[in-house]
């Protein structure tokens, strides 16, 4: 059965379309505080981003390709539920990548790329890293091939969940009926993951299912309005320097400290830790002797 994992190359006139439909309708209700320079940037890192993937899709099969030949099952047919537990199975995945994506700094350093936006529209859904793909997040997808999914059925839940997470970028829609809400990440769910707002930080992980969220105690529901965009803004808006601002600092940042524990930190510790709290300059000033003479 062949199945066509270039569904993200022809969904892009779609995209296109409810992108401008949502501009209009926002426009027309007077509610859209999209700006012109805010939009390109958007436009820019999908750009950047979409180069990427033409790599990073070919490195994926190859990488579950050479898993896949190890697998535990043989899974040979097609049945409907060898679909829905790859569909699952991939949304268990992007929901430790994503909840470690906000706990690792060195996987924040691409992931805040997406959540560089101020405002919140299907157009900040173009903001993606050019190292998506390319910085190890592929490890938590391969277990996958492993237990033995095939690699065209694991890459084709990746882009449905892509498609679908596509959709979550938006205002216009406020809430689905209770049920559907309580199964499937839907907007407002997203909206409270993409708040910079004290409460909304680290919520909502999931990508298509918010379950995982549910049971693993990282669900908050939408209570407020949230406020979009980073903790700490970056400067600028070209696209290039948001991509690798946050490795920028990292490497700063290891300038600072002295020992392979501050190293570590610096690179896969929370992104709020602080080098000063452990530089070298730091570290002396703790174990300064005291001027005798001063204190005769």
């Amino acid at each position: 059965m062949p199945i066509n994992n270039q569904i993200m190359i022809q969904a892009l006139p779609a995209f296109i379309f409810l992108t401008a439909l949502e501009a209009y309708v926002l426009t027309r209700e007077h509610r859209n505080p999209e700006t012109k320079q805010n939009a390109m940037v958007s436009l820019g890192l999908g750009i950047i981003f979409t180069v990427s993937a033409f790599i990073s899709k070919g490195l994926l099969f190859v990488v579950y390709s050479w898993l896949y030949q190890f697998r535990i099952i043989d899974i040979t047919h097609f049945s409907w539920w060898v679909w829905a537990l790859c569909f699952v199975g991939d949304d268990f995945s992007y929901y430790w990548f994503h909840r470690c994506s906000h706990s690792i700094r060195y996987l924040w350093a691409c992931h805040l790329v997406h959540h560089s936006s101020e405002t919140y529209n299907l157009m900040a859904a173009f903001r993606n890293s050019f190292f998506a793909q390319l910085n190890g997040s592929f490890i938590f997808w391969c277990w996958l091939p492993i237990v033995g999914f095939r690699p065209d059925i694991i890459i084709f839940a990746k882009t449905m969940s892509t498609i679908y997470q596509f959709l979550l970028h938006t205002e216009v829609i406020h809430k689905f009926p209770a049920w559907f809400e309580y199964i499937f990440n839907t907007p407002s769910h997203h909206r409270v993951h993409h708040g910079s707002n004290e409460e909304y930080l680290d919520k909502n992980h999931g990508g298509w299912l918010i379950i995982f969220d549910r049971i693993l105690g990282t669900y908050l529901d939408e209570s407020f309005h949230p406020t979009y965009g980073l903790t700490k803004k970056i400067p600028g808006n070209n696209p290039v320097y948001i991509n690798v601002a946050e490795y920028i600092s990292i490497y700063s940042d290891l300038k600072k400290v002295r020992g392979f524990r501050n190293y570590w930190k610096c690179i896969f510790g929370p992104p709020s830790w602080k080098p000063e709290e452990s530089s070298i300059k730091a570290k002396y000033r703790k174990t300064e002797k005291p001027n005798l003479m001063t204190a005769a």
